[in-house]
C-alpha cells in the first residue's frame, strides 16, 4: 500500500531558476505583466513548441497571468482546480517552451527613453540575417520580417533624437544588404496591451 500511495501521490517538481517557489511571491514576483514570448523573441532563436496543443487549464492560466502576472500560485491553483505544485510546473513548462514570458513592462519615457520610433527597412539578400543583426541591438525591442513596402520593421527605444540618428545612420544603414530606411516617430502612445487572451 505504501508503494501505491507513493505512486498516486503528486510529486512536487523541483524549483526552477528564475521562478518564485514561495506561493506568496506570485508567478511573477516583482514584475507586473505577462508578455507572450513572440513579442520579444529574436528571429534567429526559434522556439520550442509544446508537443500537444494547449489544453483548457493552460489557456486559463495564461488568461489569468495576462491580467495580473503577480497572481500567486495559490490563487491560480484555486482558479483552475489543481495543486500549487501542479500549477507551478505548468507555468514553468509554458515559459520553458517559449509560449509566454513573465516580465516587467515599463513606460520607456518614465525610465529615461524619450524617443521611440518604428523604422521601416528595405533590403536585399538574406532578410533573416539582416533581421538577426538588428535584433541583436539593445535598442531594438521588436523586429519582424514582413510583406509590403518594407522588408523589415523594427521598433526602437532611444534616449533622444541624437541617439536615434546614431542608431539608424551608424548601425542599421551600415548593415550589408540594407538599401533604405524610413523612421516613423511616436508622438503619443494611445494604446499598448498584451492581454489578448488565448484561442
Amino acid at each position: 500500500m505504501d508503494d501505491v500511495a507513493r505512486t498516486m501521490r503528486e510529486v512536487e517538481p523541483e524549483p526552477c531558476a528564475g521562478v518564485p517557489t514561495d506561493p506568496s511571491d506570485g508567478a511573477l514576483g516583482r514584475a507586473s505583466r505577462l508578455v507572450p514570448a513572440e513579442v520579444e523573441q529574436n528571429r534567429g532563436e526559434g522556439s520550442r513548441s509544446l508537443a500537444n496543443p494547449l489544453d483548457r487549464i493552460s489557456k486559463r492560466l495564461i488568461d489569468l497571468l495576462q491580467i495580473d502576472g503577480r497572481t500567486s500560485y495559490a490563487t491560480l491553483a484555486k482558479e483552475v482546480g489543481l495543486s500549487e505544485a501542479a500549477v507551478r510546473h505548468r507555468v514553468q513548462r509554458l515559459i520553458d517552451h517559449k509560449v509566454m514570458q513573465i516580465v516587467a513592462v515599463t513606460d520607456p519615457v518614465a525610465v529615461g527613453f524619450a524617443r521611440q520610433a518604428m523604422v521601416g527597412i528595405t533590403a536585399s539578400g538574406d532578410l533573416r540575417a539582416i533581421a538577426d543583426r538588428i535584433a541583436s541591438m539593445q535598442e531594438a525591442e521588436y523586429v519582424v520580417i514582413c510583406a509590403g513596402s518594407f522588408d523589415i520593421l523594427t521598433e526602437l527605444v532611444c534616449e533622444d533624437d541624437d541617439h536615434l540618428l546614431r542608431l539608424i545612420n551608424d548601425e542599421i544603414r551600415a548593415i550589408d544588404g540594407v538599401t533604405g530606411t524610413e523612421a516613423f516617430l511616436y508622438l503619443k502612445l494611445s494604446k499598448q496591451t498584451y492581454t489578448w487572451g488565448t484561442r
